[in-house]
């Protein structure tokens, strides 16, 4: 994690410098300036507004309890074990299943399941997913990932969108937080199982790629775009494949290196 948040943390900051410096040469101090002040207010929004940005992109409405009792008691069981607090809950009328979080803290973070994903996987599998989302949580990976879907919103490009995201986004995230969240429920095959059922549904229904939709990829458990053209080259997510070997490896075997997050594996376990 703490390499993750250090490769975002240098791009911003190269970002800027090579803004600041462009504006130094071309329009003085007073454009450097002026750079300047635009720089900490679109900071200010991509903090405050990339979350309206993620929620507009997947058309997600909040959920109550009497809405969806079976999502509510895994969530709460599942924070419980992980010594989190409850996160909201977010449903998108989106036919593909999938899944994902974001937030700046483990306080603010948020979970949007897809009407998709609640249809196609089993409780169990349900739950295997939400254990890993539950792991960005405890990584604190999620407020990165969070920052850069509001930093890549601002590019109407999908290419400067898909520089964005390999820079800010690598695929380790998703091996860590598979491994996290297996801990955590104690049953690294439900997960495997609802991977599978994920990834051959997105293949067979695939989203469009196109602008905040684009820019929240990354978040998803699975890369929601077709592997070819313009959604192959916005993929963040490692082989499902890969994701899959190692899980039943640890199932079966030694746990695989990852380090454990602050609160998540060796909290996570607790759900055992």
């Amino acid at each position: 994690m703490r390499c993750y948040g250090l490769r975002a943390v240098l791009f911003a900051v190269a970002l800027c410098a090579a803004l600041l410096a462009g504006a130094s040469l071309w329009l003085g101090l007073v454009g450097a300036a002026a750079v300047s002040a635009l720089l900490i207010a679109l900071g200010w929004i991509i903090y405050f507004h990339s979350e309206r940005t993620v929620l507009a992109a997947l058309r997600a409405r909040p959920v109550s309890e009497v809405e969806r009792p079976d999502l509510y008691r895994i969530v709460r069981e599942l924070a419980f074990s992980a010594h989190l607090p409850v996160p909201r809950l977010f449903v998108s009328p989106a036919a593909q299943p999938n899944i994902l979080t974001f937030g700046y803290s483990p306080r603010s973070a948020a979970v949007c399941c897809t009407e998709g994903l609640l249809r196609v996987l089993t409780l169990t599998e349900l739950r295997a997913v939400l254990a890993h989302e539950l792991a960005h949580v405890a990584r604190r990976d999620v407020a990165v990932s969070s920052w850069s879907a509001g930093l890549a919103s601002l590019f109407a490009s999908c290419p400067l969108i898909a520089v964005v995201l390999h820079i800010t986004a690598p695929s380790g995230r998703e091996y860590c937080a598979d491994i996290d969240g297996a801990l955590l429920t104690g049953d690294p095959m439900a997960l495997v199982s609802a991977l599978r059922k994920i990834d051959t549904a997105a293949t067979a229904q695939p989203l469009r790629p196109r602008g905040t939709l684009a820019a929240a990829s990354h978040l998803m458990i699975a890369h929601p775009f077709a592997a070819n053209g313009v959604g192959g080259m916005l993929s963040t997510h490692p082989p499902t494949s890969e994701r899959v070997r190692r899980l039943e490896a640890l199932s079966g075997g030694p746990r695989l290196p990852c380090s454990p997050a602050v609160g998540g594996a060796a909290a996570l376990s607790g759900g055992w």
